[in-house]
């Protein structure tokens, strides 16, 4: 029988997990906390550096250890650390099994000798460690579906496995303001990061969930794969001229990097191999002479640069600590951009060289109309689209989005067809509960 919510304590948490004798909660916000079963006497007990952050705890089936997956804010890497409760012995469970790491997620069978978890959208055990000077267990993998597979959970009586088994899908659409409605675009291509070229007979985008970089024609037609998986292709750029086309990666050290590719096909090329800063969401200058980046996406100390193409220098836009995702204005003058806890969007004027705020909103994905009178952005709390006018900074909801299920590489994504009309990514995807027969490895 359920009873009525009730809030404990002052506790602002994204995951939480109680221990098994059900006096100790222990929950995230970025970082790891431990508190009473009332809330009260929360305590920090694990922290990672400002890119990371903590979630999905599990109790080791002693109580004396925590268990939580990293997640970085920059790329889709995260992996399985240990901590003891009392906050001592912070460590990586599996350091260097994948490069970059790829596990998530955690539960005990109900005897406690298997830790689960997922990897690669499969399901792995990992033995518990026991004896004196054994070797390190090593994970054994007990399922292959062509599923993805997640949010395993044991069953009680040790039998049985229950997951969540799903299919990635997304299906471009594109908003009707006359309807209100959403319609297939491009026949509702799978596709991500979309951006069109000038003259708007071209389009590229990142196919999803592979990564793979295309370019087609605007109906869909001379289609040509310019990328391969496992590399994925994040936010492709068209250049003013047509011909080449900028992305950014995520490698295994975490830092991102710029990749231009010519329009036609090729090899793509490092921009800035040797700059050890991070080079994220490049986007091209009206002339085509400039690339302007971030350089550590959602980091607090992210910086706006410029990548100058004829004289190669790279400089930064002062008062720029904190922004990311930055735009070039159609007409050269401004730069709009995010703050790092994407709280303001901020416009910068190169006359004046100094920063303003334009709106105040938990946002993202910000795209200047053709005409440069607006920026259009997602406002991912209130699901909705908006349009900021750049004079005045006065918003006006454009689409609403409560009933529209959003999917993509950081599922969301927003777009401008080149008249500029909404393009969204809905989530064509399935997720079933799947019952597996455990047997212990």
């Amino acid at each position: 029988m359920c009873g009525s919510p009730r809030r404990i304590g002052d506790t602002e948490a994204r995951d939480a997990a109680w221990s098994h004798d059900g006096k100790t909660l222990a929950y995230t916000n970025v970082e790891l906390f431990l508190a009473k079963a009332d809330g009260t006497g929360s305590h920090q007990v694990a922290t990672l550096n400002d890119a990371r952050y903590v979630a999905f705890p599990t109790w080791s089936p002693d109580g004396t250890h925590l268990r939580f997956t990293d997640r970085n804010n920059n790329n889709t890497a995260q992996s399985l650390w240990e901590v003891s409760a009392d906050g001592t012995g912070l460590h990586p469970l599996l350091p260097g099994w994948h490069n970059p790491p790829a596990e998530c997620c955690g539960a005990w069978t109900a005897n406690g000798k298997y830790f689960l978890f997922w990897s690669n959208s499969q399901i792995w055990a990992l033995p518990r460690k026991s004896g004196f000077l054994r070797s390190a267990p090593k994970p054994i993998q007990l399922t292959s579906s062509p599923l993805a597979l997640s949010s395993m959970v044991p069953s009680r009586d040790g039998k049985k496995l229950f997951v969540v088994g799903g299919t990635f899908r997304g299906e471009l659409m594109r908003f009707d303001s006359k309807s209100s409605q959403f319609v297939s675009f491009l026949g509702g291509i799978s596709d991500d990061g979309v951006d069109f070229s000038k003259d708007g007979q071209w389009v590229t985008y990142m196919s999803y969930p592979d990564g793979a970089l295309w370019r087609s024609k605007a109906d869909g037609s001379e289609r040509l794969q310019l990328t391969n998986p496992p590399d994925h292709a994040l936010m492709p750029r068209w250049s003013p001229d047509g011909k080449k086309i900028v992305f950014f990666e995520n490698f295994t050290d975490k830092r991102a990097r710029i990749f231009e590719v010519s329009s036609s096909g090729g090899t793509p090329r490092q921009l800035m191999p040797d700059d050890p800063s991070g080079q994220a969401d490049p986007n091209w200058s009206p002339a085509g002479d400039k690339i302007i980046f971030a350089s550590n996406g959602l980091e607090a100390a992210s910086t706006v640069r410029i990548l100058d193409l004829v004289s190669h220098q790279v400089v930064t836009l002062p008062g720029s600590q904190g922004i990311f995702s930055p735009r070039w204005s159609p007409n050269g003058r401004y730069v709009v951009g995010l703050t790092s806890d994407q709280a303001k969007i901020v416009l910068f004027d190169f006359q004046t060289q100094k920063w303003t705020e334009l709106a105040k909103g938990g946002v993202g994905w910000p795209s200047w109309s053709k005409d440069g009178e607006y920026v259009y952005v997602l406002a991912t709390g209130e699901r909705a689209v908006l349009k900021i006018r750049a004079g005045t900074g006065l918003v006006e909801r454009v689409a609403d989005l409560k009933s529209f299920r959003t999917t993509g590489e950081w599922g969301w994504l927003l777009a401008l067809a080149p008249d500029d009309s909404l393009l969204l990514l809905r989530d064509a995807g399935t997720e079933d509960v799947y019952a597996l027969d455990w047997e212990e490895p």
